[in-house]
């Protein structure tokens, strides 16, 4: 179980270390249009856009390394007085009954929405602006599948944890 949860988390590995740049990218972007703005007094919608665009893709794209790394944030009531079984407990059963449900309805759910504007290949949230709001909105199913397969990955561990007789 521990091997394919490994492989499962190489996935969301290698989406963290290539979507990671992105903070850059996003940084030295926003830098450059503040700059174009104050300075010279010229803007472009599509550059805005561009910033949208790296802002949701990094955070949609990383919320599976996010929980892989676990970093998400989390209500701590009672998780952190629990030992590891408690904890692998909680977590198997937030897994189970939570992450993985709510990621298939929004998947479910957005999925039309996401193949029509795939379909007509939807232009952009602006005038001016980036023509690709499909590529925007692909990033939701995107999400929900790195999310259910760290899940599954977590899930696993959970188990083993749980079978641990010894802690």
């Amino acid at each position: 179980m521990i091997r394919l949860a490994d492989a499962l988390d190489t996935i969301n590995v290698r989406v963290g270390f290539a979507v990671r740049w992105l903070t850059l990218l996003m940084v030295l972007a926003q830098f450059g249009v503040v700059l174009l703005r104050y300075v010279f007094g010229v803007s472009w919608i599509w550059a805005n856009e561009t910033i949208l665009y790296m802002h949701a893709a990094l955070f949609m794209i990383a919320a599976g390394y996010t929980l892989l790394v676990d970093e998400h944030v989390r209500v701590d009531i009672w998780y952190a007085k629990e030992g590891p079984r408690g904890q692998a407990l909680t977590n198997f059963l937030g897994h189970l009954f939570l992450l993985i449900p709510s990621m298939t309805v929004l998947l479910l759910y957005s999925w039309p929405t996401v193949r029509n504007s795939w379909n007509i290949l939807e232009g952009p949230i602006s005038v001016g602006g980036i023509p690709a709001s499909f590529l925007l909105k692909t990033l939701i199913p995107v999400f929900c599948v790195l999310l259910i397969i760290q899940a599954l990955a977590n899930m696993l561990r959970d188990l083993v944890r749980l079978a641990d007789r010894t802690r």
